[in-house]
């Protein structure tokens, strides 16, 4: 992954833009990381997995109340913002 430092970031923004087309670039601030920049085609694909994750937590536990085996409302949803 590409790294920029802040001020590099917003002294080259163009270029920062141009490689965020091809791949995720971390933006560091204080030599620690502190943002990643992507691109929106790869920001929608983050967004669809972890949509696509809710759905298949979310069939198992209708699968589950289907079968009888049911479980504390608390215990699903810790399950459920475990991820997030």
């Amino acid at each position: 992954m590409i790294s920029f430092t802040a001020n590099q970031a917003k002294t080259q923004f163009g270029e920062m833009i141009a490689k965020a087309q091809r791949e995720p670039v971390s933006i560091t601030k204080n030599g620690k990381p502190s943002v990643i920049v992507m691109s929106i085609a790869d920001y929608n694909a983050l967004e669809e997995l972890k949509l696509q994750n809710l759905r298949e937590k979310l069939a198992r536990s209708v699968a589950q109340l289907e079968a009888g085996d049911l479980h504390d409302g608390e215990a699903v949803f810790d399950e459920l913002m475990k991820d997030i």
